[in-house]
């Protein structure tokens, strides 16, 4: 195994579902909130791609030593023009938690102008990974799915109780975690990670 990984986040769920994900490759893994001093950068991408190595690069440099991953990832919905994308996470202003995202994004979708429209979606993921200022990688992953019309499941977080994955009747929110670990858009980006590590 290698020695540590840093994931660049303070988001207790994903770095969660990365540890599951990633245990059997690494000694340690941990995440920002072991660098309590730490300032996370501004995100000033206008992509996924830009964003996951704004933030890997400057995780990297306050613990040079460790892999450092950092990823990026949002919902697009096709419906509103492949919002909220990048802003998934503040989509419903600065002060955005996950339920009031949720909200915002039904209402978008109850606009009496998209009746009828499908309701297609994707949920997309960009991984960079770092070492000592550096950007080593980039991986990216997706999973296609439409939105449901009210929230099912108390599983996962973000967006997770309203995306219903193709093949499948229930939403990631009610998904047991073992099935939505092995096809999320996150899974397929980090299997990706997995890959290139076992080639090294």
């Amino acid at each position: 195994m290698t020695g540590t990984l840093l994931i660049a986040t303070h988001n207790a769920h994903k770095t969660g579902e990365m540890r599951a994900i990633l245990a059997d490759h690494f000694e340690t893994i941990t995440d920002l909130t072991s660098l309590p001093g730490m300032t996370p950068p501004e995100e000033t991408g206008t992509t996924f791609a830009e964003n996951s190595a704004i933030k890997a690069l400057a995780a990297s440099r306050a613990m040079p030593e460790a892999f450092v991953l950092a990823d990026d990832s949002g919902l697009e919905v096709d419906a509103l023009g492949g919002a909220p994308g990048v802003y998934s996470s503040r989509y419903s202003g600065e002060d955005a938690t996950d339920a009031s995202n949720r909200v915002k994004l039904l209402a978008e979708l109850a606009r009496p102008e998209l009746a009828g429209t499908p309701r297609t979606a994707r949920f997309r993921c960009v991984i960079t990974i770092a070492k000592g200022g550096e950007v080593l990688a980039t991986f990216d992953g997706a999973v296609e799915g439409h939105i449901a019309g009210a929230e099912t499941g108390t599983g996962g977080f973000g967006y997770d109780s309203l995306f219903i994955p193709d093949g499948h009747e229930a939403s990631f929110g009610e998904l047991p975690e073992s099935v939505k670990n092995g096809m999320s858009h996150r899974a397929r980006a980090l299997e990706k990670f997995r890959e290139w590590l076992a080639r090294d």
